[in-house]
């Protein structure tokens, strides 16, 4: 048996995938609000992505896990850490990536399971640096990767899993340096609880 990683943290609950998250999760997916800067995902490739996730999550611990409100919704979409894919000109590395229903914007929710998921990669896995990229139009994804402290690298880059002249194409990308995260949050600011648990 293996072991994961479930985060608690004030209002969320970070853990690993669960057959009853794959309809919501479509639902997401193909929400064109949500997908605006996005490749959506029919409803197989959806599930894919959910197993894909799933099963990082057993091998490592550690991933991006899906997100529930407890007392709110029991998935409102996924946030969390992954090695960089060896296509990207800023590999290797770990990355952090958020998506959330349509619903759950605007209440802070993508941040504080984002500020949980850094402290995995810095604390435990001892990552120097976090990435994350988007986008250049994507402001909201933005506006919180500079809420994380995260910070923009001067050079766009063209995503290598699209074709260059693609609407979506250019990306830009955030860093964020382990020693600067320990000195804005002070290590240990955020009150996040991350407990192993037996996985299923």
């Amino acid at each position: 048996m293996s072991l994961s990683l479930e985060i608690e943290t004030p209002r969320l609950l970070l853990r690993q995938w669960r057959a009853a998250d794959r309809r919501p999760f479509a639902e997401l997916n193909a929400d064109p609000q949500v997908t605006e800067f996005l490749v959506p995902l029919d409803a197989a490739q959806s599930d894919a992505l959910a197993d894909r996730l799933a099963a990082e999550i057993d091998e490592h611990g550690w991933g991006v896990w899906a997100v529930e409100a407890p007392g709110v919704a029991p998935f409102i979409g996924f946030v969390g850490i992954r090695p960089l894919s060896s296509a990207l000109p800023f590999a290797p590395g770990i990355e952090i990536a958020w998506r959330l229903a349509r619903p759950y914007w605007g209440r802070g929710y993508a941040a504080e399971a984002a500020r949980a998921a850094l402290r995995v990669g810095f604390e435990q896995l001892r990552a120097p640096e976090i990435v994350a990229f988007t986008v250049a139009e994507n402001r909201r994804s933005r506006a919180v990767m500079a809420k994380l402290g995260m910070r923009e690298d001067p050079v766009p880059f063209r995503h290598p899993a699209l074709p260059e002249d693609h609407t979506l194409s250019l990306h830009v990308l955030y860093r964020l340096r382990q020693q600067d995260w320990r000195a804005a949050s002070g290590r240990d600011g955020d009150g996040d609880r991350c407990t192993p648990v037996a996985a299923a």
